[in-house]
This record gives structure tokens, sequence and C-alpha cells, in this order.
């Protein structure tokens, strides 16, 4: 897991009880909505000020706050996708930094984040792995490779490069959904990952995608440490000891941490021994990233 920190809005946990908050109704009379809001059983689906439909599929209260998930009409991979967001207590009465997970949305369910996100008031958002339901050639066959693994990169080539471009949709079509639906501030956002989330795709997708080394290198995590010249950054990575892709040298942490000593960019290196690569290792050490986080995000 790592930080990379950088540096209208509709509550959606209130709308979801409309008739409970008249203002609301207020400001759609008065005409400060352009358009129309639609109630439907426990969905809700926004299409005000032009901003993306969105369809509840679930809400439950944890922690004070909502953990949700949404589905809409993705236009960057062209099919539905869903996406998860724990919304903070805090986010009831003003703006909340975002921080974004990549990795499984099995996250919202295991890894006991909410607590930590309800404590520092951090909305989290955690987005699918891949588009879903493309019937493209071969991407069922593996489970690392296509269907549940897009690995966050544009792909370029037939028949991928017109629904898998995941890096497009994290990087720019879901923010953009985030801050135009939810009580997110724009200016505070952070990511961190685990596994495909993290930088150990590089050798398979080489492989498996014939990427040359020059076009690889735009999302390889080491290569762009290497030249990075940005603001100044503060990593934060744990690693289990006995996880089977270190064993098998699919996760390459040494070269990351080179790279970033090269540049003098500050990296915590925790590797946690007798963790493996599971959800155990990740709730034993999410309450830890979220606290990285937060002390840039609330600052």
């Amino acid at each position: 897991m790592r930080r990379l920190h950088e540096s209208r809005l509709l509550n959606m946990n209130r709308l979801t009880k409309l008739f409970d908050k008249p203002q609301i109704v207020f400001r759609y009379i008065k005409g400060e909505f352009k358009r129309s809001l639609f109630m439907y059983g426990s969905q809700f689906i926004n299409t005000v000020n032009g901003a993306m439909a969105l369809t509840q599929v679930s809400s439950n209260k944890c922690c004070d706050g909502y953990q949700k998930v949404f589905e809409h009409d993705s236009s960057e991979l062209k099919c539905k996708m869903k996406f998860g967001i724990y919304l903070p207590p805090k986010a009831e009465s003003s703006k909340c930094p975002v921080l974004y997970w990549l990795s499984e949305q099995n996250f919202i369910t295991k890894a006991g984040a909410q607590q930590a996100a309800s404590e520092n008031g951090i909305i989290i958002v955690a987005p699918d792995t891949s588009p879903r339901g493309c019937n493209i050639e071969g991407e069922e066959e593996s489970w690392d490779f296509g269907t549940g693994a897009g690995f966050y990169v544009n792909a370029t080539q037939e028949p991928w490069k017109t629904n898998y471009r995941m890096y497009a949709y994290v990087t720019e079509e879901l923010p953009r959904l985030i801050n135009s639906n939810f009580p997110a501030d724009p200016e505070k956002m952070s990511i961190f990952g685990h596994s495909m989330g993290g930088p150990r795709s590089s050798h398979f997708l080489c492989q498996r995608l014939h990427l040359s080394v020059t076009l690889f290198n735009l999302y390889d995590a080491t290569v762009l440490a290497e030249s990075y010249s940005g603001p100044e950054l503060d990593i934060l990575i744990d690693q289990g000891r006995d996880d089977q892709f270190l064993s098998s040298s699919q996760l390459l942490p040494d070269n990351l941490i080179a790279a970033c000593s090269k540049k003098k960019i500050p990296v915590v290196f925790r590797l946690q021994q007798g963790y493996d690569h599971s959800y155990y290792f990740i709730f034993s050490f999410i309450n830890d990233h979220i606290k990285h986080h937060a002390k840039y995000l609330n600052a």
C-alpha cells in the first residue's frame, strides 16, 4: 500500500430521504436545481445540473456513517460500473477529503476501514477492478487477466482498447463523478491500494499485453519514481513477508525503494513477518494507512 498525495455537491445520504429534508424541496422549487430528482424505492437516480446518473445499489449504516454502493454507465469503459463509497458522519454537514482505494471491492466488507475513515472524516471510494460484461473473447479465461483484473491501464490494442481504459476511468471519470454527486473536497484527494492496485503488475502485463518497455513506463511505479520531479511525496508501504507473490518475484519492493532513495523521496517500508497477501494482512494495517493519509488530507 502507498500514498501518493495530491494536492453543487449533493449529499446522497440526505437525499435518500428527501421528504425529511424540506430545504432540498424549497431549493428545487426556487429553481436552484436545473433538472429533477427521481426517487424509486431505495434507489436514487441523480440527474441534477447535468450530473451523471447514479443508481444506489445498497446502503448500510456503519461507524455512524454510511457504506453505500452505486452503479452508473461509464463513458470511458462503455459498460455499467459499480463503486463503493463510505460517507463519514462529517459528510452530513461539510465537504470531506477523498481517499481512493485501488484493489477489489471486497475491501468494503473485509478491510474494516470504515472506523478510521469515520474518526478522521474521510470519504473512501472503492471502484471495481475492471470493466464488466464486455463480452470480449478471452476476458473470462484467467483470474489475473481480463474481467476482475484490468490493471488500471489504458489498453492500446484490439479487442481491449474500447473498454479497458481503467487508468482514464480512475483518474478522470470517477473523480468527476464523485466530486459532482457527493460532499467531496476536490482539492484534497489521495490514493492507496493493494496487489493489483500496487506496482506488481509490471512484468506480468508486459508479457500478457505485449507492451513495450517504453509504453509500460507510463504505469510502472519504479520507473516513475526514478524520473519524479513533482511535489514532495511521503510514501508508506507494508509488505507481508509470507506473501506468495513476493516469494515468486512478482512483487519487487526493493526496486521501488532503491528508486525512491536515489531521488530522495521519503518512503517508509515495513516488512511484516508472518503476513501473506490476504485481507487478514490488509485488515491488520489499514488503520495505519488511513491515518497516514489523514495527516495531509486534514492539514
